[in-house]
């Protein structure tokens, strides 16, 4: 288990520096190139990746504390830090969708002023596209990988702004073919993108928070236990997501004639087959009773 652990950190702390810095260097090129070619659109790219730096460096922060071991106060550890930053993060989203629909409403007050971004802008946008789909991918897998709410939550805003950047050079291609209100149009686009993200991550930490399992995760536990052949039935499975992790409770059935020294072996082989098999599990709690007496368990 403390191998998985330190591969987690590893790699979860890897994925984060480099959502970091990835969307540090976008917010620059974003930013400048946007203001020097008067694309609304690739502002407003910049502005949601201002908010990716923000959200990525809070998540950095998250996940190392998330990381942190348990102590007297928090006996499940620190993981639940990560859907709650989550749902920071989905907040700061909503904050940035609000901006851009801001600009582009000024934008759009001003239709005969607006001037054609250059194409230096798409050409931009169209880096920005390669640069976020491999930081989407990486981080998409990473967070799976590592259970991650927090890497997902960064995985999902750059698959967003695949699109946005593809919108973005969209719009400059067809302002300069005479028709410049498909750049803020194309800017409302994208704060419509961002809201959607932030609503589904913000359902999916919350759903987190509030105790919600994977599918099927009882019957794998169930499935595992019962490999071993002492023991006769298992009940009442209760599972506690923390964070990345979960922890599970369960009732187990045993044959009465087994001492307390039998009882205590299987116990333990039943402990380490569900932590070995069961991916994400870090802990299990685990209630003996008697086979012939099947109503010494509550369901």
């Amino acid at each position: 288990m403390n191998n998985g652990h330190d591969n987690r950190e590893k790699d979860g702390k890897r994925a984060a520096r480099i959502g970091v810095a990835g969307n540090v260097i976008l917010t620059i090129l974003n930013a400048v190139i946007g203001l020097a070619a008067g694309s609304t659109a690739l502002i407003a790219e910049a502005a949601d990746n201002f908010g990716d730096v923000i959200s990525s460096l809070i998540g950095l922060i998250a996940f190392r504390i998330g990381l942190k071991p348990a102590d007297n106060d928090h006996p499940y550890g620190h993981g639940r830090i990560e859907p709650i930053v989550g749902l920071i993060i989905a907040f700061i989203l909503f904050y940035i969708a609000y901006q851009i629909f801001s600009d582009a409403y000024i934008k759009f007050t001003m239709i005969h002023s607006i001037v054609p971004p250059g194409w230096i802008a798409a050409i931009m946008a169209i880096v920005a596209l390669f640069i976020n789909l491999y930081m989407s991918v990486y981080l998409l897998k990473t967070g799976k990988k590592v259970n991650s709410q927090i890497l997902t939550a960064t995985g999902n805003q750059k698959r967003v702004d695949v699109m946005a950047c593809a919108a973005v050079a969209g719009g400059v291609i067809g302002s300069q073919l005479g028709y410049p209100i498909l750049d803020p149009i194309l800017a409302v686009i994208i704060a419509i993108l961002i809201v959607k993200t932030a609503l589904e991550m913000g359902r999916d930490n919350f759903n987190s928070i509030m105790g919600k399992v994977p599918p099927n995760l009882e019957k794998k536990i169930s499935k595992v236990v019962l490999y071993i052949k002492e023991v006769k039935s298992v009940h009442n499975i209760k599972i506690n997501p923390v964070g990345p992790y979960y922890y599970a409770e369960m009732d187990i059935f045993l044959d009465e004639k087994l001492n307390v020294e039998e009882a205590y072996q299987i116990t333990n082989q039943v402990e380490k087959i569900v932590l070995e098999s069961i991916q994400f599990v870090n802990g299990v709690s685990i209630h003996v009773h008697p086979q012939d007496k099947p109503n010494s368990y509550k369901t």
